[in-house]
């Protein structure tokens, strides 16, 4: 019996959501991301695209290609949110499936034509997910991960395909070697010096000589050009870390401005760690002055959730690493080391009074927006809107078929 793999993804899923909210951006080009000249393009609808626009882009540069583009800065709790949605539907009717990012899942469907239909099956889903969120998407259904994402990318915008066993290598072969996940441009520019610009050219060659020229990646690569991937449909990662950091649209040396940013960033971490039921051991922070010179220093503590503790740790750190004094670009701090549990009190530390006072301004947050409640100093801090939950789709869902 062949596996049956389904690969979903949302169609251009941040400008989707946009347009759900304000249907006048229909038809219209959109670019997501920062809004300064510093700033990149997260995502872009298709009309943005005919002008040579993409992810990851400079905003600059994209708002030179296209000067009528309409720039949104975005909202990842409303993104968040509609992501919410599609997993809860995906949770429900799927027997076994993996949320890859906000917008990207996998389903194991395997085992299912006995009862019904896996393509037919996977129509339907689809068709639930547009009827009851509004959100357009593709599906790709194929016997491993690769072919079926690959095939979701050929079927855009809001298409499905499907690829029966044995017809992945055929299909594969006249596509570009970038449609292949994980190829980056680095890695496309070595194969193209190469010679190689098609799947087909990776096929006839001996997995031998990709070994040589790119190592392990190398023999990867050469297995997903023939349509053999036996990565299995992961249903949880644990992550390991999270992150925030800004770059400034003007450097600067406001020492007191970049302490307050800085204990902006850690609160909010702090407000998703215990969202996530999670503690960190490990703080790091970041700073990249205007030379792009860019240093980093962390410190180990004792396993916490707690806003004092890490704000703290954050601030010493950053006392510590910035000894330059000259303009600064950027500065982030991640905590990492992250493990599943509560906090535990501090006897020497920590009050009951605090551990309360935290737990009702994260009931308010999570009521009323992630801003309600917040230090003083976090106050008009521009540049540190509401944060993309990093724990998104880390739940372990269980479909309601099986829930008791």
């Amino acid at each position: 019996m062949y596996e049956t793999l389904v690969h979903i993804d949302l169609d251009t899923f941040f400008v989707s959501c946009e347009r759900l909210l304000d249907s006048r951006l229909n038809g219209k080009p959109i670019l997501i991301g920062g809004t300064s000249d510093r700033g990149v393009v997260a995502s872009c609808s298709y009309e943005a695209r005919q002008f040579g626009i993409h992810s990851a882009m400079p905003m600059k540069l994209a708002r030179q290609l296209c000067p009528h583009a309409i720039v949104i800065k975005g909202n990842g709790g409303t993104y968040s949110k509609y992501s919410d949605m599609v997993t809860e539907i995906v949770a429900e009717e799927s027997p076994l499936f993996e949320k890859s990012s906000i917008d990207e899942f996998y389903i194991d469907a395997t085992g299912m034509d006995r009862f019904f239909g896996c393509y037919k099956w996977a129509q339907e889903l689809r068709n639930r997910i547009r009827k009851e969120t509004g959100l357009p998407l593709s599906f790709g259904m194929s016997t491993n991960k690769t072919v079926s994402k690959i095939t979701t990318g050929e079927a855009k915008p809001n298409g499905h395909r499907q690829i029966l066993p044995g017809d992945e290598k055929a299909f594969l072969a006249p596509l570009s070697v970038k449609k292949i996940p994980g190829v980056g441009d680095q890695t496309y520019k070595l194969l193209r010096n190469m010679g190689i610009e098609y799947i087909r050219t990776i096929q006839e060659m001996p997995i031998e000589l990709m070994e040589k020229v790119l190592g392990k990646n190398g023999i990867t690569l050469w297995k997903k050009a023939n349509g053999i991937d036996p990565t299995p449909v992961i249903p949880f990662h644990e992550k390991k870390s999270i992150s925030s950091s800004l770059t400034f649209e003007r450097d600067t040396i406001d020492v007191t401005r970049l302490k307050e940013i800085l204990t902006t960033m850690a609160e909010k971490l702090c407000f998703y760690l215990r969202n996530g039921n999670k503690v960190t051991s490990c703080v790091t922070v970041t700073v990249r002055y205007s030379d792009f010179d860019t240093r980093t220093r962390q410190e180990r503590i004792e396993y916490t959730s707690c806003d004092h503790t890490l704000i703290q740790t954050t601030q010493d750190l950053f006392d510590k690493l910035y000894d330059r004094r000259v303009l600064c670009r950027l500065v982030g701090v991640r905590f990492s080391h992250l493990v599943e549990g509560g906090h535990q009190i501090n006897l020497f530390e920590d009050s009951e009074e605090k551990i309360k006072l935290y737990q009702a301004m994260d009931k308010i947050r999570n009521k009323y927006g992630q801003d309600a409640v917040q230090r003083a100093v976090a106050m008009d801090k521009t540049g540190i809107g509401q944060m993309d939950n990093p724990f998104n789709g880390q739940k372990n869902f269980v479909p309601a078929h099986r829930r008791q």
